[in-house]
């Protein structure tokens, strides 16, 4: 994929959750998210068994070819593969990039999860696709995560020719501000799956987004 259209493809990320998304089935948050202008899907879940992952991604698949929004599942290469989807999204503390390129194909994405300019460089020279920058503003769904605040986001973005995805407490009261620090787009979660109008949440943060 040609860089321009993986900044387009990036602009608003939606990250789906089973326990966030309150009950709502995944093929219908991820279907309400494209309807409301995501452009990307990011399949993640640390606790499904792989099989029933497996399963899960080939559903999100057909939402998301169907209707023309990019595939990435998080941290599972093998499911990534084995469904097909456009791509990975790998944390720094899972497989390294570079055993994931040695057996992913041409045109592959990879995205790395960073909080760095250090770690931006070493994705950027391993060859990643884009990055996840944050934790920026602080998040409900990893009580463990250290924000890098506006400041840091900026750092990251201005040290890289990869496009920067904002991740971290994102949501329609600061999503501009993710922007000029020089973020492409916002990955996000609550802020889209756990409203009780998952296409209407997802709407109103793409119009936020040029």
């Amino acid at each position: 994929m040609k860089l321009l259209d993986l900044k387009d493809k990036l602009k608003l990320y939606v990250i789906l959750d089973r326990i966030l998304g309150k009950g709502v089935p995944l093929r219908e948050q991820a279907r309400l998210a494209i309807a409301g202008g995501a452009t990307a899907i990011q399949l993640r879940d640390k606790v499904m068994k792989g099989r029933d992952f497996y399963r899960a991604a080939l559903i999100v698949k057909e939402v998301c070819s169907e209707r023309g929004a990019l595939f990435i599942v998080n941290d599972r290469l093998d499911v990534a593969l084995a469904a097909d989807a456009d791509g990975v999204h790998l944390g720094q503390e899972d497989l390294p990039l570079q055993a994931a390129k040695k057996i992913t194909p041409p045109g592959f994405i990879i995205g790395i999860s960073v909080r760095t300019p250090a770690q931006a460089a070493a994705a950027e020279r391993g060859g990643a696709a884009y990055l996840g920058v944050g934790d920026v503003f602080g998040t409900s769904s990893k009580s463990d995560a250290k924000t890098i605040g506006i400041e840091g986001l900026e750092e990251v973005c201005k040290s890289t020719s990869l496009p920067c995805v904002a991740i971290g407490g994102i949501g329609a009261h600061n999503v501009k501000r993710a922007l000029q620090a020089g973020a492409v787009g916002v990955a996000v979660i609550s802020a889209v799956v756990s409203q009780k109008d998952i296409c209407g949440a997802a709407s109103t943060l793409r119009s936020l987004i040029p």
